[in-house]
């Protein structure tokens, strides 16, 4: 039987406020256990909450991005819920009435071997507090209860079933991830749990409308476990289906050691919860004037920029798809562009994604700590482009900037002149060269006038290698096919 998998997400997205969504709590991390729980994260008799203006118009920054109605008027209510870090019995979120409704989020991902876009559907983005955190390591046999993050606002974000694999939710997962620290309403940081995913997934023959029974992973705080997570779920369930068992809706975690998932507990539905309207909370109003006073503060989305780059610099959409996957990448391509001119745009683009992005991987470095500068890549380039240097040298260049991490932009000039990667453009020198290869190498020389076009490659190689590289590669050839023709 062919099976196809449904998959959606839920993000809990922590804002970057201050204080905490309902007091004046620090959110800080690292905190000593229980030094930032005030009266109200305590949930000691007759206190009230109340809300955090900043976590509001941080919601309405995230709906305003991805397309969404921002609710005039939503509700708070209580879910109900024993935990032993729930001081209060109840969490405080939205049901029925959250401020963030519907949306979209567009991203790519490769797709055996091709590059795919999609636009996923968010069907809800809403507001609530984190609970605490329980302490099982270190404490004698005994579990430690710690309300510093009992508070913490939250924006849980809450897509369609819309993802057919694991490639296509990690990609969603990444670009939400983006977006969030583009917008400055979440600092990314996913070992310290600023944003979680769960991911619910379920399987079903493929022409089935009727959608399986779903598994809910819980926070996930990588995405290469999250990838990992949902092979291993989907492999879980198919196999359990066809050896005639019943897949049953739960709460699993992702056991990372043994590669496995492994029931949590039994999954809730809403009316397990007993939603009602939070008593000490009233509605939240928000009007026009509020919204458009938060959109008159938000920076240029990663939407309008994608099609930007597309017009003003003539790339790929690919390649604005990537380029701006991050604010950090998107401004150091737009200031090598600046420095290094629109024509040299879309090379500007290809060495972002080939040898900065290579690098940055392997060393583990974001973009904003690039120990290269926008300034120097993008002389670099001129160098390529006026001949200066070989690609190839180039490559050899910027290993070397890196090395140095040096903040002068001429260092560029000053590795070129050091390792002698100074392409030679000498009409006089080449003639040599080329002479003395083609009178060293007679059988190719034969067989390029024989027809065989294919020989010149050799000989070109051979100049290359007599000029240890620095040859400029358009002149040479030109001068050899001129030589070979007389």
């Amino acid at each position: 039987m062919q099976w196809e998998v449904v998959i959606g997400l839920e993000n809990h997205v922590q804002l970057t406020t201050n204080s905490k969504i309902f007091s004046g709590s620090s959110i800080k991390f690292g905190a000593e256990p229980n030094t930032q729980a005030s009266p109200v994260d305590l949930a000691l008799p007759g206190v009230l909450p109340v809300m955090n203006r900043g976590a509001v118009e941080r919601a309405i920054r995230f709906g305003l991005a991805v397309g969404a109605k921002i609710a005039p008027r939503s509700v708070f209510a209580r879910k109900n819920y024993f935990y032993p870090d729930l001081p209060k019995g109840y969490q405080i979120s939205q049901f029925e009435d959250p401020v963030v409704q519907g949306g979209t989020i567009t991203f790519g991902y490769e797709k055996d071997g091709k590059f795919e876009t999609k636009t996923v559907n968010l069907t809800r983005a809403h507001l609530e507090e984190d609970a605490g955190k329980s302490l099982h390591e270190d404490y004698h046999g005994m579990s430690g209860i710690d309300l510093n993050r009992a508070g913490t606002p939250l924006l849980e974000i809450v897509s369609e079933p819309e993802m057919r694999s694991a490639a296509e939710a990690v990609a969603y997962a990444k670009a939400l991830h983006g977006l969030v620290m583009w917008l400055g309403v979440c600092d990314g940081n996913m070992q310290e749990g600023s944003f979680r995913c769960d991911v619910n997934v379920s399987v079903r023959p493929v022409g089935q409308k009727e959608f399986g029974t779903r598994c809910e992973i819980k926070n996930l705080n990588s995405f290469r476990f999250m990838e990992e997570a949902i092979h291993y779920e989907v492999r879980r369930q198919i196999e359990l289906i066809e050896d005639g068992g019943k897949v049953v809706q739960a709460t699993r975690l992702w056991d990372p050691d043994k590669k496995e998932t492994r029931a949590m507990r039994s999954k809730e539905d809403a009316q397990d919860y007993r939603y009602f309207p939070d008593p000490d909370l009233p509605p939240l109003m928000i009007d026009q004037a509020w919204i458009d006073q938060v959109k008159s503060e938000m920076p240029e989305l990663p939407d309008a920029m994608r099609k930007r780059f597309i017009s003003d610099y003539g790339l790929p959409e690919y390649d604005s798809l990537i380029l701006t996957s991050s604010q950090g990448m998107a401004s150091y391509y737009e200031a090598v562009v600046s420095k290094a001119g629109k024509e040299n745009a879309k090379v500007a683009a290809n060495w972002m994604m080939g040898d900065v992005a290579s690098t940055l991987n392997r060393e583990g470095v974001d973009i904003v700590d690039s120990p290269v500068e926008a300034s120097q890549l993008a002389l670099l380039l001129k160098r390529i482009a006026d001949g200066t240097i070989s690609n190839k040298a180039a490559k050899t260049v910027f290993a070397a900037m890196w090395e140095a991490k040096s903040n002068d932009e001429n260092i560029v000039d000053t590795i070129i002149e050091q390792k002698g990667l100074k392409q030679v453009s000498d009409a006089g020198a080449l003639e040599k060269i080329v002479d003395d290869v083609i009178a060293a190498n007679a059988k190719s020389v034969e067989q390029y006038r024989a027809g065989k076009e294919a020989a010149i490659n050799a000989l070109i190689g051979q100049c290359m290698k007599a000029s240890r590289g620095t040859a400029n590669p358009a002149q040479l050839t030109e001068l050899l096919k001129k030589k070979l023709a007389s």
